[in-house]
């Protein structure tokens, strides 16, 4: 019997371009989830109040497959830092941590009571 090779349309949909800021990860039993946010200020000159857009996107996969992206990205990674050097944390984001931190301190010394909220 001769084979019919059919052609198959495949149709992609595109995703578009996500500069992600920030990641949570979290897990089940059956499954890992990534969730990619991007927080960007915003200006409206009509308001006084700063405000902020938040866009996310979540990825959602099998362990299996999460382990498999570990591998991925241990393996970019490394051979980033053979081109480039290692990866360090940004002086910027090692002065904010040191002011939040100190902020930290000062108000815990200010707090007397925290409330509970249980009846």
């Amino acid at each position: 019997m001769p084979e019919h090779k059919e052609p198959i349309n495949i149709q992609i949909i595109d995703g578009e371009p996500f500069f992600a800021h920030e990641m949570t990860a979290n897990f089940t039993p059956t499954q890992f989830s990534f969730d990619f946010k991007c927080i960007t200020p915003r200006v409206d000159p009509r308001s006084k109040k700063p405000s902020f857009l938040l866009k996310h996107n979540v990825v959602m996969v099998e362990p299996y497959h999460a382990k498999m992206i570990l591998g991925v990205l241990n393996n970019v990674i490394k051979k980033y830092e053979e081109e480039y050097g290692t990866i360090k944390k940004p002086k910027a984001v090692e002065t904010a941590e040191k002011k939040h931190k100190k902020a930290m301190a000062a108000a815990k010394d200010t707090i007397t009571e925290v409330p509970t909220y249980l009846g």
